[in-house]
């Protein structure tokens, strides 16, 4: 059990760097929309996922309901459970009902990924291994982020926090140059945000987030639907 933690560890290193890195503008973010640096952090502690997290964030900061806030966070991070019905058909047999309550608190997309690639099953320790260096680096990342953001001037804190954009950023490009339906859907999102942002100023941003996400795959759906084969190839 030990050897497969540690191996679980060492295949999470890469990912915990990255979330270092990208978590230190979710830090800086969330100092700068008045949270302290406990509160950043226990965000990163209880909600491993940067998307959901910044459009939490933008709630938070704007005052909003908490009825947006759940249906938000439904509609950006529903992903993941799709992601955890995948990863169920590798889990070795001693994956039991509560080791699968555990290991869902960090199922994102990278640990999903490298967990996808492995070829023989998938133990509870090898996925707590990982899970714990990589959730450690999201949440060092994010204190360490939050507290720059209160010492460094404005101008260094504004230009840090494209690196969590910049994330987003390199997630969309490169599925939306394979598939036309990714791009579609990545435009029409971000046209509906800028229309509701001058068009709609009364909606709040959580409601137009959700608005502009379920519209954008709809339409993706209908207009490129996946072919048979190619959910077969996938």
């Amino acid at each position: 059990m030990k050897s497969r933690f540690l191996r679980g560890m060492s295949h999470g290193i890469p990912i915990c760097l990255g979330y270092l890195s990208v978590s230190f503008g979710f830090g800086i973010l969330a100092v700068k929309a008045g949270l302290s640096v406990f509160q950043a952090s226990l965000i990163s502690a209880t909600n491993l996922t940067s998307a959901g997290q910044k459009a939490g964030l933008d709630v938070i900061a704007a005052g909003g309901a908490l009825i947006e806030m759940v249906l938000l966070q439904l509609t950006v991070n529903i992903r993941y459970s799709l992601m955890a019905l995948s990863l169920s058909q590798k889990l070795d047999k001693s994956f039991t009902t509560p080791h699968r309550f555990l290991a869902s608190y960090g199922i994102t997309d990278e640990i999903f990924a490298v967990c996808s690639a492995q070829k023989e099953p998938i133990t509870p320790a090898y996925m707590y291994g990982m899970i714990f260096i990589a959730g450690l680096g999201w949440i060092v990342g994010t204190a360490l982020g939050a507290a720059a953001g209160e010492l460094l001037p404005a101008a260094v804190s504004t230009a840090m926090e494209i690196v969590l954009y910049g994330m987003f950023i390199a997630i969309v490009i490169p599925p939306a140059k394979k598939q036309h339906g990714v791009l579609f859907a990545a435009v029409i999102a971000a046209a509906l945000s800028v229309m509701f942002k001058f068009a709609v100023p009364a909606l709040s941003e959580g409601f137009a987030m959700i608005i502009a996400a379920v519209v954008s795959a709809l339409m993706a759906a209908l207009i490129f639907p996946i072919k048979e084969e190619e959910e077969a190839a996938a």
